[in-house]
């Protein structure tokens, strides 16, 4: 085994690089993957040793297809620009003007709506809803029975969901 790339190999490229790069290209269906397969190859063939009994054509060939090849499977991993664009195309998470009113009015609505509750109903509503209490310790707090608070609830949810109309 030689240290470097026999002279024989780099002269067999440089004067059969016609016949190869024709060769390449019928067989990769690609006349510029067939030239920069060439290319490459030349490129590795100087830092890399080579047994002296190889037949030039047929290895060079074969390496060349061998460097395409890789560039074909390196290429296919790469997004594309159009999927690039499709995974940067992310929707703007703030609302728009229109859905920041409409909010606005409906939390309007409900306020007043639960305005016009009678005082234990909107205390029961807001122990449930805001303070996160669980309907028996709700009916603890009052002195009222589960039953109480389940019903004074739905209603609360009720007469809030008419009133947003919801």
């Amino acid at each position: 085994m030689s240290t470097s790339a026999s002279p024989s190999l780099i002269d067999f490229l440089t004067l059969r690089y016609d016949d190869l790069r024709r060769r390449l290209t019928r067989r990769l269906g690609s006349a510029e993957l067939a030239s920069d397969a060439l290319q490459d190859t030349w490129l590795r063939l100087h830092g890399k040793p080579v047994a002296d009994a190889v037949s030039p054509g047929a290895y060079l060939f074969r390496m060349a297809f061998n460097v395409a090849i890789d560039r074909q499977r390196s290429e296919s991993r790469r997004l594309t620009t159009a999927e690039i664009d499709d995974l940067l195309d992310v929707a703007d998470p703030s609302p728009d003007p229109a859905d920041s009113a409409q909010t606005r009015s409906d939390l309007e609505m409900l306020v007043q709506a639960m305005e016009e509750l009678p005082e234990r109903r909107r205390a029961i509503l807001l122990a449930v809803r805001v303070e996160g209490l669980t309907q028996p310790e709700v009916a603890r707090r009052f002195g009222v029975s589960l039953r109480l608070v389940e019903l004074e609830l739905q209603r609360a949810q009720e007469y809030c969901a008419s009133r947003v109309d919801r």
